[in-house]
């Protein structure tokens, strides 16, 4: 079995390919399980330059197949200097705790969303390093709201998906069943294939 180093310390987002990736016949490792621990700046202008910093990064100490991932949100009608973009967790400077984000992001949409609700953007970047090889992906989720009251169902280390709401389904994203994300194809089985094609 391929065994391939996820670059994150959230462990949430091990989790959320973890299975999928079995399937492939990939056991994907994480920071934790090799008990690696290191400072990277993230200094890229993108989600997928971002990735790719990491990528390198964590290759470099571990020298095996990696795989690194950010993200940026965008949020309809809030002014530019108010933007997430690239630092979602980071705010003036500040790491949020998951409690500290839902009280954030439930304030911006009350400040500028529409019947508390605003239409938001994800924006994924991948990178993954095999060798000398690097390969990167980027895709994004437009079909969400963010909404100014928090559902009492929490994911943790997801936790903006107790205000984020599905538009066709009019549902939580931290409330949706398996089914309900195969209804809207939540799967993200072009990114497992990605991932399954260059480690």
């Amino acid at each position: 079995m391929k065994k391939v180093l996820f670059a994150t310390g959230n462990e949430a987002k091990v989790k959320r390919f973890k299975d999928k990736l079995l399937n492939k016949g990939i056991d994907l490792l994480s920071l934790k399980d090799l008990d690696i621990s290191l400072s990277v700046e993230e200094s890229g202008t993108s989600a997928v330059e971002n990735a790719l910093i990491k990528a390198r990064a964590y290759h470099d100490v571990s020298n095996m197949p990696v795989m690194a991932m950010d993200d940026s949100l965008y949020l309809e009608k809030v002014p530019d200097e108010l933007q997430p973009g690239l630092y979602v967790r980071r705010v003036n400077g500040k790491s949020l705790s998951d409690e500290e984000m839902i009280e954030h992001y439930s304030n911006l949409v009350k400040n500028y969303g529409v019947d508390g609700k605003i239409i938001a953007r994800w924006v994924y970047g991948l990178a993954i390093i095999n060798g000398k090889k690097e390969e990167t992906y980027t895709w994004s989720k437009t079909n969400f709201w963010l909404v100014d009251t928090s559902s009492s169902v929490v994911n943790p280390g997801y936790p903006l998906n107790s205000i984020s709401k599905n538009i066709k389904l009019n549902k939580y994203f931290s409330e949706m069943t398996q089914i309900d994300q195969e209804n809207v194809q939540e799967q993200e089985d072009d990114v497992i294939e990605f991932i399954a094609k260059n480690v």
